[in-house]
């Protein structure tokens, strides 16, 4: 063979070995096959399912539902208090993923499993409690009553029941990041005269930037998709307080599966866009600062 040829064969080797990593569980097609088929069926398929169906109703009329006053407007209230809950959450996940890493405190193993309450807690249950603390006759509604505030029923309402429910996705995401950061890049920050805000800012922050973006996406999609502890602190009154999730069930009881398929196809669309956008910034976060 050639020398030409045995370099062509040797780049064809390398790039089989680049190709397949070695891996503790064997057979690379195998697994790479399940992982295929896995996704089709549980993500894929139910997904295609769904704009198959809403397909029905043709493009002009699902162009029309989302331009309807009520659709719209359920369709602004889920993604604007979904997106205003997460951004408020990054920094003051940010603090508390902080707290639970950098400080040594007695009760801090029991506030650390408190932040999984919102995970572990039913959504019902989430939405009780907080309609009877914000409610007019509540423990906090009743005091903000009183300087002319209403929070339950309102969109503040919404925006603080998808912070309760969304706040553990950014504290689990950077803590990790958080405790790998050396303490010794901080000292060296110091000794070279950085004050601790400009430590922060130039040394931890860039290597927290994409777990902090990862962590916001989690949330923001956890909080579209929200309904159990919402739909009791909303009041669902339309054109006010209603959402998405909710107006898609009501679609549902009046036998209106099309109109329904329909406006699950927008937010998945809507929400595919979003999490497109984010996941591109994360990418760009990771080739700039070179840490997830």
């Amino acid at each position: 063979m050639s020398s030409r040829g045995g370099e062509a064969v040797g780049g064809e080797d390398d790039l089989a070995i680049r190709f397949v990593q070695p891996s503790v569980i064997p057979g690379f097609r195998l697994a790479l096959g399940f992982t295929l088929a896995y996704l089709a069926l549980i993500v894929l398929l139910p997904l295609g399912a769904l704009v198959f169906r809403a397909s029905e109703l043709g493009l002009s009329e699902i162009v029309s539902l989302a331009l309807d006053e009520r659709t719209f407007k359920a369709l602004e209230i889920s993604f604007v208090t979904a997106f205003l809950a997460a951004l408020f959450n990054v920094p003051f996940g940010l603090l508390v993923a902080w707290v639970l890493v950098r400080y040594d405190f007695p009760g801090r193993r029991l506030l650390d499993a408190m932040i999984d309450l919102p995970f572990a807690l039913p959504t019902a249950v989430a939405g009780i409690a907080l309609t009877a603390l914000y409610a007019p006759n509540g423990w906090i509604g009743s005091y903000a009553a009183m300087l002319g505030l209403k929070i339950a029923f309102t969109p503040v309402g919404i925006w603080i029941a998808l912070v309760f429910v969304s706040l553990p996705f950014i504290v689990r995401t950077v803590q990790p990041v958080l405790a790998e950061v050396d303490r010794e890049v901080e000292e060296a920050a110091a000794t070279l005269g950085a004050s601790r805000l400009k430590a922060v800012w130039s040394v931890i922050l860039p290597v927290l930037t994409p777990a902090i973006l990862t962590g916001f996406a989690l949330a923001f999609a956890r909080s579209v998709g929200e309904y159990g502890s919402v739909i009791f602190i909303a009041g669902n009154i339309p054109y006010v307080s209603e959402i998405a999730p909710l107006l898609i069930v009501i679609k549902l009881e009046e036998y209106d599966y099309a109109g329904a398929t329909a406006i699950a196809t927008i937010m998945l669309a809507i929400s595919f866009v979003m999490l497109l956008v984010i996941n591109l910034i994360q990418g760009w976060a990771r080739r700039r600062f070179g840490r997830v």
